[in-house]
C-alpha cells in the first residue's frame, strides 16, 4: 500500500520529494508521515529483508538438510581416527559452554544469562531509539545499519575462499545430497526460508510500503529487492562453507560433522575466518557488530510495522502527541521480557521451538493462503492488476495475475497439507528429541496466530448488522474510497481470458 502525496509526474515518476513534517490539526490528531527520499525506503526494506535470516538461516538449513551420503563416505574412508573423530573446535567450545552454558534440555531452563540479558537490554534500548519518531528517525539510521553488514561479508567471503580446504566446502554447498529432495521436511524449510527471509505475510513490506508516494513504482522495487536479497543469502552460503571446509580440512572430520547445524552455525563458522584475519581482536569486534546491525534491522522494522498497524487503526488514539512513542515503548518491554526465557541455559530450545512453531513455517503458510485466496479471488486478480496500473503507469507482466489466481494459493496449500501430514517433532542438532510437552507447547505457539484469521472473521461477521448474506456482502466488497472504485469503468468485450478473471471478482454483488 502506498499513500497519495504530491511531487510525482504522470509517469508514475517521482520528480521531488517532499519533506512532510507532522503538524498538529484542530483536533491534535498528527498527519502521517512520510520517507524524506526514495533510498530510505530501498535502504529500509533492505534492511529488513536481508538479514539474519541471509547470514545465518539459509546456510544453516543448507547444512543441515545436506551432504549424508557424503558423510557415510567419508566415515567409511578409513583414514580418520577415533581422536579427530572427537574432536572438537575451540570457538564451539566458547559458543556452547561459555556464551550459552547450553543446558541438557528444555527441561532444564537453569540459570539467566545476565550478559545476554544485558546485551538484550541494549539492543531493544537502541532499537526504541531507532524508530521511536517513525520514518522521520529509522529513515535515517538506515544508511549506516543497511550497507556496513555488506563490507563485512565481502571481507569474510574473500577470507573464507582463500583458507585451505575452501573447495571442498564449497562443493558440499554446489553439490548437495539429491536423494533429500525426497524428503518433505526440505522443502518446508526451503518454503520457509524464502518467507522467512522476505518477511512475507507479517506486515513489514506493506508497512514500510505505505510510507511511500501513491505511484512510487512498487513493480521494480519488488523485481530488484529479490535479486538482491537472494543474491545476499547466496553469497553468504560460500561465504560459511569456504569455512566449514577449512575447518573440516583442519580438524579432519567430514564437512557435516565439523559444526553442529543448528541455529549457532553461523556463531561457529564466521568467527573461526575473523581469528585467521591480521588485527583479529579488531575484526572480531567488526564481525559482532555486523550481526547486531543485521539483527537491529530486522527488529525495529518489525516493530515499525506492528507500530504502524495500530496507530492506523486508532489514529484518534495513537496519532496524539507522545502516543505513538509510548505505544512502541510498551511493545520494546514486553518483547525484552519475553525473549528473557530465550537467555536462560536452556534458552537456546526454546528459541528453536519458537523458531520451528510460531516465527515461521506452518503460520506463514496458513497466512499466506488466506491471503492469496482473498486478494486473487475475493478482491478480484484483475482490479488489483488495475490498482498497480494506476499506482505505476503500466501494466505488469501478465504471468503475475494467474500467479495470483492459480500458482500461489496452490503451492501453499499443497505445502500446508504436505507438512502437515508428514510431521516430524522437532528436534536438536538432530540428538535432542524434545518431550511431548514442548511440541504441545509449539502447537500452542503455531496455533495462537493462525486462530486469528477465522477469529477475526466470525468478530466481524457477529458485529455488523442485517442478514448473514448482507453482512458477508459488507466485509467482502472494496472500500468505496478506492481510486479506480470512483472511475467508471467503460465495459470491455468478453473474451476467454477476461471471463475467467471475472469470475474471480465479485463486482456484481458490491
Amino acid at each position: 500500500m502506498d499513500s497519495r502525496g504530491s511531487g510525482t509526474t504522470s509517469n508514475g515518476e517521482t520528480n521531488r520529494v517532499y519533506q512532510v513534517m507532522e503538524k498538529a490539526k484542530e483536533d491534535d490528531t498528527l498527519e502521517r508521515g512520510h520517507w524524506n527520499n526514495k533510498m530510505e525506503f530501498v535502504l529500509s526494506v533492505a534492511g529488513e529483508i536481508v538479514g539474519l535470516g541471509n547470514v545465518w538461516r539459509f546456510p544453516y538449513l543448507c547444512y543441515k538438510n545436506g551432504g549424508e551420503n557424503c558423510v557415510e563416505f567419508q566415515k567409511t574412508n578409513g583414514s580418520l581416527n577415533m581422536t579427530s573423530e572427537n574432536a572438537t573446535s575451540p570457538v564451539i567450545e566458547f559458543w556452547e559452554r561459555r556464551v550459552l552454558k547450553i543446558s541438557e534440555g528444555i527441561e532444564h531452563l537453569g540459570a539467566l544469562r545476565w550478559e545476554l540479558a544485558l546485551c538484550l537490554l541494549l539492543a531493544w534500548v537502541i532499537c526504541y531509539f531507532c524508530i521511536w519518531k517513525g520514518v522521520k528517525s529509522s529513515g535515517k539510521v538506515v544508511y549506516f545499519t543497511a550497507t556496513f553488514p555488506y563490507l563485512m561479508l565481502v571481507v569474510l567471503l574473500i577470507r573464507g575462499v582463500t583458507l585451505p580446504g575452501a573447495a571442498q566446502g564449497i562443493q558440499f554447498y554446489l553439490y548437495p545430497n539429491l536423494t533429500r529432495l525426497w524428503d518433505p521436511q526440505v522443502w518446508m524449510d526451503a518454503g520457509t526460508q524464502i518467507f522467512f527471509s522476505f518477511a512475507i505475510c507479517l506486515g513489514c513490506l506493506t508497512a514500510l510500503g505505505s510510507y511511500n508516494q501513491y505511484h512510487n513504482n512498487c513493480y521494480r522495487d519488488c523485481i530488484a529487492l529479490c535479486f538482491l536479497n537472494s543474491g545476499t543469502s547466496f553469497m553468504a552460503g560460500f561465504a560459511i562453507f569456504s569455512i566449514l571446509g577449512f575447518m573440516s580440512q583442519e580438524q579432519g572430520v567430514p564437512i557435516s560433522e565439523v559444526a553442529e547445524s543448528g541455529p549457532g552455525l553461523a556463531f561457529i563458522a564466521y568467527p573461526r575466518a575473523v581469528v585467521m584475519l591480521p588485527f583479529s581482536p579488531l575484526w572480531a569486534c567488526c564481525f559482532f557488530f555486523m550481526v547486531i546491525l543485521l539483527g537491529l534491522d530486522s527488529q525495529f522494522v518489525c516493530v515499525e510495522s506492528l507500530a504502524t498497524a495500530l496507530v492506523d487503526m486508532y489514529p484518534q488514539t495513537f496519532r496524539k502527541k507522545n502516543r505513538r512513542e509510548s505505544l512502541i515503548l510498551v511493545v520494546s518491554v514486553i518483547s525484552f521480557l519475553v525473549g528473557l526465557v530465550m537467555l536462560t541455559e536452556g534458552g537456546m530450545y526454546v528459541f528453536q521451538l519458537f523458531d520451528y512453531y510460531a516465527a515461521s513455517g506452518m503460520c506463514l503458510l496458513f497466512v499466506a493462503i488466506f491471503e492469496s485466496l482473498c486478494v486473487a479471488w475475493i478482491y478480484g486478480a484483475e482490479r488489483f492488476y488495475d490498482n498497480i496500473e494506476d499506482m505505476i503507469g503500466y501494466r505488469p507482466w501478465p504471468l503475475i495475475k494467474y500467479c495470483w489466481l492459480f500458482f500461489t494459493p496452490v503451492v501453499c496449500m499443497a505445502t500446508f497439507l504436505f507438512s502437515l501430514v508428514k510431521y516430524t517433532p522437532l528436534t536438536y542438532n538432530k540428538k535432542y528429541m524434545y518431550p511431548w510437552w514442548g511440541d504441545a507447547l509449539g502447537w500452542l505457539l503455531a496455533l495462537s496466530s493462525m486462530v486469528c484469521v477465522p477469529a477475526w472473521s466470525i468478530c466481524k461477521l457477529g458485529t455488523l448488522k442485517g442478514p448473514l448474506r448482507e453482512r458477508v456482502r459488507q466485509l467482502v466488497c472494496p472500500a468505496d474510497d478506492l481510486p479506480l472504485k470512483r472511475q467508471a469503468v467503460s465495459p470491455t468485450p468478453a473474451t476467454p481470458r477476461t471471463s475467467l478473471l471475472r469470475v474471480t471478482e465479485l463486482e456484481s454483488h458490491c
